[in-house]
């Protein structure tokens, strides 16, 4: 059987107001329809790990679409960009939600798409996973969220007009199935956030699952981040995250 091949290619999305920005796109070349994912970038951007993430997902049979969102930044390398963005306190959280649906709405309208949508996001995109299984609800068939930090929000000074609801507080309208991936050596969430994050989803009724690895901090799934990087613990963390999305998006 030959290696089986993938095509990947910037593309154009409308995202929140209808603004046109790009997005980084990859499919498996095969015919039938596949289940769609979008990936939400973490904070440092739009940057090589992102793109090397969205065609890996393709290599595993899901069209993959990787929004940039700080297409509206300005040009420059996505390190530089992250960082403008950062000093100038994120993105809003209505601007994303708005993205991520218009990313949606591109993987739904493609010939090859099975209709069924999943979302994963790193860092501050897994918080933003979390709260688009929220707002967005009737578009998500199943979503992963990485070590997403500030999901709780313990000092109220911490909201802010861009992101002026803890999205925990919406976990409630949440229809879609859950898969969380932490680090237990985390900060952001530690693990009482971790675990109020879980008390609150099982007091609901939501269908979720949890994994945590010892000796895993942020961004261990990140080989790009050096010492961060935990081999062991990101590989069975991305056969959970093939088997959940097999599960719900085949």
């Amino acid at each position: 059987m030959s290696y089986p091949s993938i095509i990947g290619e910037t593309v154009s999305f409308q995202g929140h107001n209808g603004d046109k920005g790009e997005a980084y796109y990859a499919r498996p070349n095969k015919p039938g329809r596949v289940g769609g994912v979008v990936l939400i970038h973490h904070a440092p951007g739009w940057d090589e790990w992102i793109i090397e993430t969205t065609r890996k997902l393709a290599h595993h049979g899901y069209a993959t679409i990787s929004p940039h969102l700080y297409f509206r930044d300005g040009p420059g390398s996505p390190d530089d960009v992250g960082a403008r963005v950062r000093a100038a306190g994120g993105v809003a959280d209505n601007q994303v939600v708005g993205d991520v649906s218009g990313a949606i709405a591109f993987l739904k309208s493609q010939p090859n798409a099975n209709g069924k949508i999943g979302v994963i996001g790193f860092c501050s995109g897994g918080r933003h996973t979390y709260l688009a299984s929220c707002l967005l609800a009737d578009g998500i068939n199943a979503a992963v969220d990485c070590w997403g930090g500030n999901v709780i929000v313990d000092d109220p000074k911490q909201l802010t007009p861009k992101r002026p609801v803890a999205p925990i507080d919406l976990t409630g309208k949440m229809t879609a199935p859950l898969l969380g991936l932490f680090g237990n050596d985390d900060e952001n969430p530690n693990r009482d956030q971790v675990n109020r994050t879980e008390a609150k989803l099982k007091e609901l009724g939501k269908t979720y699952q949890f994994h945590r690895y010892d000796g895993a901090g942020h961004a261990f799934f990140n080989y790009a981040r050096g010492p961060a990087y935990r081999a062991e613990a990101a590989a069975d963390g991305w056969a959970k995250v093939f088997a959940f999305y097999n599960k719900h998006l085949a």
